[in-house]
């Protein structure tokens, strides 16, 4: 690991805004049809979630690998890490609490709209990884310290 940024994290970052604001547009705009108002508020509601999720678990690592340079066995990168999710867990829960029966969210639409960001969440970081190029090992080819690689 290195102190610079990880180019599969901030691909994922990106693509996941370009996602999220997508999702935002298409949810809000169905449930706009399907439900008015309240549906409106659960497809955006349900695309901020899984933007802020996503953006606190790519951000965690990039956190992590910044405060534990050349270290990846180190505790507090596995504590930065694991510290967001379980942030991730208490806010999941507490948001799903205060939002349970409020009139001015349709619950299906956002319910939909969450489960349709998990699968896409996930299809976000699995384009990044096998976009990325990165190589798998490290290898020094026979002239490489000749030209200085």
């Amino acid at each position: 690991m290195s102190a610079t940024p990880n180019p599969i994290l901030t691909t994922a970052l990106r693509w996941g805004a370009l996602f999220a604001t997508a999702l935002a547009v298409i949810a809000g705009g169905v449930g706009v049809l399907v439900a008015g108002l309240p549906g409106l508020w659960g497809g955006l509601l349900g695309a901020l979630l899984a933007f802020a999720f996503l953006a606190l678990t790519a951000g965690s690592i990039l956190l992590g690998q910044r405060l534990t340079v050349d270290d990846p066995g180190s505790p507090l990168f596995y504590g930065v890490v694991l510290g967001a999710w379980l942030v991730k867990l208490i806010v999941f829960f507490v948001f799903m609490f205060w939002l349970r029966g409020q009139s001015w969210l349709d619950p299906w639409v956002f319910f939909l709209t969450v489960i349709a960001a998990v699968v896409g969440s996930l299809v976000v970081d699995v384009l990044s990884f096998v976009r990325s190029r990165a190589p798998y090992v490290d290898v020094e080819l026979p002239g490489d310290e000749e030209k200085g690689r």
